[in-house]
């Protein structure tokens, strides 16, 4: 081959290649955006179907101040006799007055609450106590409504009493709330009862022994005011809450209701202690009334302990609808 001819060739076989190398490399950096661009969408997609829609939070954000939410009406009638020891104008100030209820401690205000009010007569000794708990739920798959369902579920189940047979709430035992407080059952960390022990009684008409309140031998320690016609007890020791007063789900409260009724005996005399609890969207309220005395002859009355429970309540519910 000529010089000139083998020059030219080498000059264009040096020239295609080059060019092959720029089209080579041109497709490798496109092929490289474009494979990044798509990842970038695909992780975008994967963040997306990765989180979750966080469920709804609660209905309520705060509670009510608890010693405020009781009329000194309705504390006129849940602790009669009290009357005869002040009027309800007591100053604040001077401690002395039954209807100044003291606020239960709590590890967080802002998640429970509660108030306590007592008052002793010459027949008995009577305890009110009140509980508030607002509950959040810290799993974004489960709403503070939900998480609060579950609580109340376990209140109730803990308590015997029976649920709706399609109820299938899971044990919130097995979700534990981290900003929840020790649960203590359906009673209020500010209750005064000390034989807290269920295995020896029965519901209702149950017997089973304790101390008093105030952790001496008798509830009748305390200074006794003038006697009321309206504390009211059983004389009959067979009075005991019928059909239609045993521990019961209660349909006209809240979201869902029960009430628990228990009888206890003691050395140092009966007591009749009225639990119920209510639960109204991520709030659940509980209401304990008990009744002290000393003569086992004469028996708190369920039916009254119960409806004045009752009432209260309903009074309570009825500011969270509000």
């Amino acid at each position: 081959m000529p010089r000139r001819a083998r020059k030219y060739a080498v000059r264009t076989t040096y020239a295609t290649n080059a060019a092959l190398a720029l089209v080579l490399a041109g497709a490798l950096t496109a092929c490289t955006g474009s494979s990044g661009s798509d990842g970038g969408e695909d992780g975008k997609a994967g963040d997306s179907s990765a989180s979750p829609t966080a469920a709804e939070p609660g209905k309520y954000r705060t509670l009510p101040k608890p010693c405020d939410v009781v009329s000194v009406g309705t504390l006129r009638e849940m602790l009669p006799g009290a009357a005869a020891e002040d009027d309800g104008t007591a100053a604040p100030s001077a401690g002395a007055s039954p209807y100044e209820g003291e606020p239960t401690a709590t590890y967080d205000t802002d998640r429970r609450v509660g108030c306590r009010w007592k008052n002793a007569t010459s027949l008995s000794t009577r305890h009110l106590n009140i509980d508030f708990e607002r509950v959040v739920s810290y799993d974004p798959a489960v709403s503070d409504d939900e998480q609060a369902e579950r609580l109340y579920a376990k209140k109730a189940r803990k308590a015997g009493i029976p649920l709706d047979p399609d109820d299938t709430s899971p044990d919130a035992d097995s979700e534990p709330d981290p900003g929840s407080e020790p649960d203590s059952g359906s009673k209020s960390s500010g209750s005064p009862k000390t034989d807290s022990s269920k295995k020896d009684g029965e519901k209702g008409s149950g017997h089973k022994g304790g101390t008093s309140p105030d952790g001496h031998t008798s509830p009748s320690g305390a200074p006794d005011a003038s006697s009321s016609p309206e504390d009211d007890v059983t004389d009959s020791p067979s009075a005991t809450p019928g059909e239609d007063l045993a521990p019961r789900s209660l349909d006209d409260l809240g979201d869902a209701a029960y009430i628990d009724d228990e009888l206890h005996t003691a050395d140092s005399g009966l007591h009749r202690d009225i639990t119920l609890v209510f639960r109204t969207a991520n709030v659940i309220a509980t209401v304990e009334y008990e009744q002290w005395v000393t003569d086992k002859h004469r028996i708190p009355d369920s039916q009254e302990l119960q409806e004045r429970a009752r009432e209260l309540a309903a009074q309570l519910a009825e500011q969270f609808e509000d």
